[in-house]
């Protein structure tokens, strides 16, 4: 008898299943909640412009996403060890510089000859300066104990201040190149096709797509994931903590020098502002996406549809003729609610 009331007593009642099923879709709708924003932002501005929903306006708008995707990509990789890169844009905006530079041509005055480096040549070594900007970045975080705000802010002005004193304040006009110099092809990223896809976007699909699987399917995710959520524990576990938080930022550099790759072409200049504020753009989109700025909690696949939300809010508002003013407030609004979203979903769980 007694065994049959307690079974009885614990038998979930028709209100326990009703409030089961509301926190689920509750659930569901936080996690989701970027994949649902863009939807509503592409119904919202198709009935206010029918220019915007066509092929070749959303292969418009991605190209433009992936200027600022990429760096969300090395964002989201910092936030999840817990910390964060202020230093982004400007790491964007330095790898264009070097890249105008070395399609300028290199002078060497002690040889009397001005040196042209093929454009692959140009990318790799654009990419080491963005690698370069992340490893310092990680060695004094890591290493040093600055805290990651101060470090990569200090980074990030000394970054902007070595574009601006390349260029003396100016841009690289007209890094086409030369078919007699051989180094020709630097706006291939920018303008090029393949599938009739940008080759900017398909970029942003192969780093995501690499990032995608570093994370879930390699032990460097794993232990990304573990020294996010508890430094302290991971490094007990044998975690190499470290060489972990080094790594990230220099991957954060390595996406923003191809980011300021891919800008550079789309323009064919470069110019010592180019990349301003986009720090904060990538870590909004990470943010959107549904990471959790306290480390730890995060995926590419939500980073990814945080960009593609703001890049679609941005040229949507642009497209309807709202003013550049408005378009921030938006988006900042936009920003403000993830962030809200956030709190509820982590801290929810937090309780």
């Amino acid at each position: 008898m007694t065994d049959r009331t307690q079974t009885l007593d614990s038998a979930p009642t028709p209100a326990k299943k009703k409030g089961d099923k509301q926190l689920n879709l509750a659930r569901l709708l936080l996690e989701g909640r970027a994949f649902i924003a863009l939807l509503v932002i592409i119904a919202t501005f198709s009935l206010l412009s029918p220019n915007y929903f066509t092929g070749a306006n959303f292969l418009t708008m991605a190209s433009h996403v992936a200027i600022f995707g990429l760096p969300a990509i090395g964002m989201l990789l910092v936030i999840l060890n817990g910390g964060i890169d202020l230093s982004v844009g400007s790491t964007l905006g330095l790898a264009g510089v070097m890249a105008g530079f070395m399609m300028q041509g290199i002078s060497l005055d002690a040889l009397g000859v001005v040196l042209y480096l093929p454009v692959w040549a140009v990318a790799i070594l654009t990419l080491v300066v963005g690698a370069l900007v992340g490893l310092v970045n990680g060695v004094l975080i890591a290493w040093f104990r600055v805290p990651a705000f101060v470090a990569t802010l200090g980074t990030m002005y000394v970054a902007r201040g070595i574009a601006l004193l390349i260029t003396n304040g100016l841009t690289y006009n007209k890094l086409s190149g030369s078919e007699t110099l051989g180094n020709t092809g630097f706006d291939w990223l920018g303008f090029n096709r393949i599938f009739n896809i940008p080759v900017g976007v398909l970029v942003l699909g192969v780093v995501a797509l690499a990032c995608g699987f570093l994370l879930s399917r390699s032990a460097f995710g794993r232990w990304l994931y573990a020294s996010g959520g508890n430094e302290r524990a991971a490094d007990l576990s044998g975690v190499p903590v470290k060489r972990i938080k080094i790594s990230v930022y220099v991957l954060s550099g390595i996406c923003a020098a191809l980011a300021g790759l891919v800008l550079s072409s789309q323009l064919t200049s470069a110019g010592p502002t180019a990349g301003t504020t986009y720090e904060l753009t990538a870590i909004a989109a990470v943010v959107i996406g549904g990471a959790a700025l306290t480390g730890g909690r995060g995926n590419v696949r939500g980073t990814l549809l945080g960009a593609f939300v703001i890049g679609f809010l941005s040229d949507g508002l642009v497209i309807i003729g709202v003013s550049a003013y408005w378009q921030t407030v938006f988006t900042g609004a936009v920003i403000v609610l993830a962030v809200l979203l956030n709190t509820l979903q982590y801290g929810r769980r937090a309780r």
